[in-house]
Formats: structure tokens, C-alpha cells, sequence
């Protein structure tokens, strides 16, 4: 694992010498899978605090695993009183003003809104003070169309968080636009062998020759196939024919440069799943007798207690590895809708900015002209109001966005009509721009377009 994983620092995983799990034989059955999914699920519910916080390296991950596993994180309540829940707890540690501090990397945000939006709480509306949609779309790169952050594994994650997390009612709240601009960086990065590393490739030769990972290939696989991507297209089949090539038959498990663990084969099946691909397939299925799969050798990483450990000795179960394979057990991807609780509603969010004179929000904002680059960015803005209106959305972007420049001037400057005219474009003022907010119903931009706390602003001129 790379960045987001922070692998390096767990290469060693914890050894012992006692009771070492039982072999799963033949191609997993469903009976089998939903047992060790269970009793992971069991496992991380009991590392939970009171407060219910799930402590620990990955605890925050967990919450997708629950929700892949079918469990709502607002039902994993160890101290069983009001908001001592996983998922308001989570809810406050994200929506805190100032999280997650001096140093914030983009891959923060997208892990972020990809538990938040697992947790049952719309990512861009945790807080009336934390957008975290508006916060990935800051780390747009418009000097690299498609890349956010700095490194190429925040480019997956990015297109992961905004192609992933759908709004409430399950629209896509980004316009296609955006995510094929991810898709296509996504694709520029593709080693010749078939896979990815978490280091940008695109335009190096050397780069492009090296050795991939399963674990990035996995999530790369995932981003593209949740952004649209069909599991027939010429860089999903390439990615399954890398992975097809690290498969070992006679363990049913995917070499790795750490060596044979649970993270990377997890992610490789998370991959495999979000592609829809059935991890158990032919080709992913070792000799006879055993056949083992790569969900038989999560399962058969399953330790005493329910747990799951890194490596392939030892008894000890290890929380980040844990997380990773009940996920990969469950629905697999990197984030999942949670069902509804046994009480209360699915999803929460904020439904109004806050009134303060300096209380700041932000939204992400889509400038689209058809013609010039296109234009992605966070703005910040003080309403001072529970609602406000497109024109005070564009004119807090002409005074900064981040990135920069995302919007320098727009027309008209007064009033409460139509929108004619946004950085110069088009040179004679025209009443084509439109507005998507959401993913919502297309319609004419006007300055007096109603906008709410949490919304992404698409405008495209046609």
C-alpha cells in the first residue's frame, strides 16, 4: 500500500506461532463468505469505544466495511445512548471546523467523504461548515486536467469520492464531464503490464515499465468502473489480465512486493467486484483439488476472534487488514450506501449555511463553456442567510477559488435574471447558460437561482 494506506509503516505484520485458521477448500461458498463476513464484522464492532469511535489504524475505514458487509454504522453502538453511535461519531470528527488539520493531503478528503457517505452522512453536507465534495474539487489540478493533489494516487481516490458518493436519492452529483477527465488520467497512467502503482506514470516510458501492484490496480479498477467504465473496455481487461498474471493456483492468493497479504489481495478483489467481475471466475481459480480462489485465501486469513491477520503466519488480527477484507467479502468497491438503521433515518446532513457573519461554507463549482478549459474549483462564501442565490455564489468565486481563476467575471452584474455571460464567454452575451445542481434537472442560470448549503454548481453554456 502507498499514501492512503500508510503500508510502509505495517510491512511487519504481527507473528505468533499458535493456531493457525483453517484452509478453506474448494471455491468459496456463499455460506462460507457470509460466515467470515459476520464474524469479521463482529470483530471491529468489539474494538469500538463507548463514545463510538473505532480507535486504531483503519477504525475510520471500518465504516465502509460495515456497510459492505449490509450493517448501518448508525447501528454499531456499543454504549447504546443517543449519538454514541459509529456514524455520529464519525459525523463529529469530519465536521469539526479545522479537521483534519495543519497539512490536510487530498487523499484526507476523499477517504473522508468515501466513510462519510458509508456512514449515512451526505459528504458534502457532514457539517453547514464541511463540504468535503467542495474540498476535493480544491485540489483540482488545472494545470493537468483530471489529476487532483500530488500525487496519482489521489487521483484515484479523487475520482473514487466524487464518482462514488451519490447524493441522498442516488443521483451522481458530478457531471460526467469531470469524472471522464479523471477516467482519462486514470487510463494515461496504465502500465504496460496492465496495472497501477500509486506513482504517476503518464509520459515516462521507465515509469510505465515498471512492475504494478494489486492493490492499486484494484482501486484503479474500481475508480474507472464507478466513474462508467465498462468491464469489456480495453483498460479493464488489461487490468484483470495483470491480475490473472499474480495469481498464485496453488493459494488462491495475488503476489504482491510485500509479499502474499491480506490488504493487497483485498483490494484486488475490491477491484475485481466494483468491475463486476466475479473474483471466483475460471481464471481466478487455482488447480485441483483445492481450487482455492482469492476469497479463499481471505477467509483463510481469518484468525481466532474473527478477525483477519497481514500476513500469512501468525494468529494475531490486525485492524487495517481486517477492515480490508470484510469489505472485499462484502460488496467490495471502496465505499457503499448503508442500508436504513433499525432507527432513525438512512442519511443525515446539514439542510441550511449558517447565519454568522464570518461562518464560511464551501461548494464545488463546474464552469463549462464547451470551448475552454474546463473549470473545477471550491468556493468559499458567508451567506449570512439559511439559503442564497447563484449570484452571490459567483461573485464570492470572482473575489477566489481554489484552485485560482475558476471565475474572473460573469453578467449580468445586477438584477435577478438570466445568466449571459461567465469569464468572457461567450464574447457577446447570450441567455444559454444553464445550471445542474446535484445532478438535478437542467435549467436556465439566473442570478436568482436558489443555491443550498452543500450543492454542486454545474454551468454549462449550450
Amino acid at each position: 500500500m502507498r499514501p492512503i494506506t500508510c503500508r510502509l509503516a505495517l510491512i511487519a505484520a504481527a507473528l505468533g506461532s499458535l493456531l493457525a485458521p483453517a484452509i478453506a477448500l474448494a471455491t468459496a461458498t456463499p455460506e462460507q463468505i457470509e460466515k467470515a463476513r459476520n464474524e469479521g464484522v463482529t470483530y471491529l464492532k468489539g474494538l469500538q469505544k463507548e463514545s463510538g469511535e473505532i480507535p486504531g489504524f483503519g477504525g475510520d475505514w471500518a465504516l465502509t466495511s460495515f456497510a459492505a458487509a449490509g450493517v448501518a454504522p448508525a447501528d454499531v453502538n456499543k454504549a447504546g445512548k443517543e449519538s454514541s453511535d459509529a456514524r455520529s461519531w464519525y459525523e463529529g470528527v469530519v465536521g469539526a471546523v479545522g479537521w483534519p488539520g495543519e497539512g490536510a493531503l487530498a487523499t484526507d478528503f476523499e477517504r473522508g467523504a468515501l466513510i462519510a457517505y458509508a456512514a449515512g452522512t451526505d459528504p458534502a453536507r457532514v457539517s453547514k461548515r464541511q463540504n468535503l465534495i467542495a474540498k476535493v474539487a480544491s485540489y483540482y489540478q488545472p494545470e493537468s486536467p483530471g489529476y487532483y493533489g500530488s500525487t496519482f494516487n489521489a487521483t484515484v481516490f479523487g475520482l473514487l469520492a466524487l464518482a462514488d458518493t451519490k447524493t441522498t436519492t442516488g443521483a451522481q452529483r458530478v457531471p460526467q464531464v469531470v469524472l471522464d477527465q479523471a477516467v482519462t488520467a486514470v487510463k494515461a497512467n496504465q502500465h504496460t503490464d496492465g496495472g497501477w502503482t500509486w506513482e504517476k506514470a503518464a509520459g515516462n516510458e521507465a515509469a510505465l515499465k515498471k512492475a504494478s501492484e494489486p492493490d492499486m490496480t484494484g482501486a484503479a479498477m474500481a475508480a474507472l468502473c464507478t466513474a462508467g467504465v465498462a468491464n469489456t473496455n480495453e483498460a479493464i481487461v488489461n487490468a484483470k489480465k495483470y491480475l490473472v498474471s499474480k495469481f498464485v493456483k496453488s493459494s488462491g492468493a495475488f503476489e504482491s512486493e510485500f509479499g502474499v497479504n491480506t490488504d493487497s489481495n483485498a483490494w484486488a478483489v475490491q477491484g475485481l467486484k466494483a468491475c463486476g467481475i466475479d473474483p471466483q471466475e475460471a481464471e481466478l481459480t487455482g488447480t485441483a483439488p483445492a481450487k482455492k480462489t482469492p476469497l479463499n485465501f481471505l477467509i483463510s486469513q481469518q484468525v481466532s476472534g474473527g478477525g483477519f491477520r497481514y500476513g500469512t503466519s501468525g494468529s494475531s488480527a490486525e485492524e487495517y487488514a481486517s477492515q480490508d477484507a470484510i469489505r472485499a467479502l462484502g460488496s467490495g468497491g471502496f465505499t457503499a450506501a448503508p442500508p436504513k438503521p433499525s432507527k432513525g433515518e438512512q442519511w443525515k446532513g446539514v439542510t441550511e449555511f449558517a447565519t454568522g457573519e464570518a461562518e464560511t461554507a464551501s461548494l464545488a463549482l463546474i464552469v463549462d463553456n464547451g470551448s475552454s478549459p474546463l473549470k473545477v474549483c471550491s468556493v468559499s462564501l458567508a451567506p449570512k442567510a439559511t439559503t442564497t442565490t447563484l449570484a452571490t455564489v459567483l461573485n464570492a468565486a470572482v473575489a477566489g477559488t481554489t484552485p485560482a481563476s475558476c471565475v474572473t467575471g460573469f453578467l449580468p452584474s445586477s438584477g435577478e435574471g438570466a445568466i449571459t455571460q461567465i469569464n468572457g464567454f461567450p464574447a457577446s452575451p447570450a441567455e444559454k447558460w444553464n445550471v445542474v445542481i446535484d445532478g438535478g434537472t437542467k435549467v436556465q442560470a439566473k442570478r436568482n437561482t436558489v443555491i443550498h448549503v452543500g450543492d454542486t454548481i454545474y454551468l454549462k453554456y449550450e
